[in-house]
């Protein structure tokens, strides 16, 4: 894969404590094949974001990170999840598409 394709995750249903090992897991088995620098991770299809949601993405941020700082791209964002990002903090640290996929 092209380093400058980006690589892609889907985060979909309802995302609680209990999936987040297995997202991780999943992440690093697509950056091990891929020499992507940006992993863009869809996350229009998540079901009633909430704080466990926020820490998903976050421990998935710090996987892309820790792989040759790699970055995580959210796209998609529903509103609800972008007010929480905002709210904790994470909006300056977790990037954002302008446009929604």
């Amino acid at each position: 894969m092209d380093p400058l394709s980006p690589a892609a995750l889907v985060l979909s249903g309802r995302v609680t404590r209990a999936v987040t090992p297995r997202l991780c897991a999943d992440l690093e088995a697509i950056l091990a094949t891929s020499e992507a620098a940006v992993v863009d991770c869809d996350v229009g299809g998540i079901l009633h974001p909430d704080l466990a949601s926020v820490e998903a993405i976050a421990r998935l941020s710090l996987v892309a990170r820790r792989a040759g700082g790699r970055r995580l791209r959210l796209r998609g964002t529903p509103p609800e999840l972008q007010l929480l990002l905002d709210l904790v903090g994470l909006d300056d640290v977790i990037d954002l598409a302008e446009t929604p996929s």
